[in-house]
C-alpha cells in the first residue's frame, strides 16, 4: 500500500518529521498510526501516480506461470491487487495483511471470503507455506534493513519453487526518473538493483519485468 500524502493524515505525517528520527520505535509503528482514508485513497493515487492501474497490471501478469493454491499478500490496501491477481488464479486461497484497520474494511468488501489480518511488515508472516506472495507498493515503506529481513522471511513462508512478486516506487537510476513525490518520513525506497541483490541474498533467483521511471514489478522465484 503506496503512502505518499495518499489518503493519510497530513497533520500526523507532519508530527513524525519533527520526531526524533532516532526513535526506531516510533518508526516502527507509524504504519499502524496513520489515519489511512480509503474513501480518498483510490481517486488520489490514480492523481499522483498515472501508471498506476498499468503498474497493478504487471504485478499481476507476473504471477502467471506458476499453479497457485494458497497466495499471501503483503499490503493488502483495498483490494486492487488482489482483484487482478485472483481473477488468474481463482481456485487460489486468499490470505493478506494491511496495518490499517480502515483499508482492511474496504478490501473485505471485495474480498469476503479472504483471511485479512491486521498485522504490520515487520510482525511475522502469516503461516504457510503459500505458493505466491505478492507485494504492490507497501514494502517501500521498511527501510533497507527492513526489507532485507522480510525477504527472508518470505522465503520462509514459501514452499520450495515458490514465488514472489515485489512491485513498489523505487529509488531511479536517473535522478530526473523521479516522478512520484516521496515524503521520506515513511517512504524509504531503494535501488531496484539493491532489492535485487538482497533477494538473492535471501535465495531467490530476481529480475526486473516491468519498470517505467521509478515503479519497478520484481519477480522472483526460489
Amino acid at each position: 500500500m503506496v503512502s505518499m500524502l495518499i489518503g493519510r493524515s497530513r497533520e500526523r505525517l507532519h508530527s513524525l518529521r519533527h520526531a526524533n528520527a532516532a526513535s526506531c520505535g516510533t518508526l516502527l509503528h507509524v504504519m499502524a498510526d496513520i489515519e489511512w482514508n480509503p474513501e480518498l485513497y483510490l481517486r488520489e493515487i490514480r492523481i499522483e501516480i498515472p501508471r498506476f492501474d498499468d503498474f497493478q497490471d504487471a504485478v499481476a501478469e507476473a504471477t502467471l506461470g506458476i499453479e497457485a493454491h494458497s497466495i499471501l499478500e503483503l499490503g493488502v490496501g483495498t483490494g486492487e491487487t488482489a482483484r487482478r491477481v485472483r481473477a488468474l488464479h481463482p481456485g487460489a486461497s486468499w490470505t493478506g495483511v494491511d496495518a490499517s484497520e480502515a483499508m482492511l474494511g474496504r478490501a473485505r468488501e471485495s474480498l469476503p471470503d479472504a483471511d485479512l489480518l491486521l498485522s504490520r511488515l515487520e510482525d511475522s508472516l502469516p503461516t504457510g507455506p503459500f505458493d505466491l506472495v505478492v507485494s504492490a507498493l507497501a514494502v517501500h515503506h521498511l527501510d533497507a534493513g527492513g526489507k532485507r529481513d522480510l525477504f527472508h522471511r518470505v522465503v520462509q513462508a514459501l514452499r520450495p519453487e515458490g514465488r514472489f512478486v515485489l512491485g513498489d516506487v523505487v529509488v531511479p537510476e536517473r535522478p530526473e526518473d523521479a516522478e512520484i513525490e516521496i515524503d521520506w518520513v515513511i517512504d524509504l525506497p531503494d535501488r531496484a538493483a539493491d532489492q535485487l541483490k538482497w533477494l538473492a541474498e535471501a535465495g531467490f533467483d530476481a529480475t526486473v519485468v516491468w519498470s517505467r521511471r521509478d515503479l519497478a514489478v520484481i519477480r522472483a522465484q526460489l
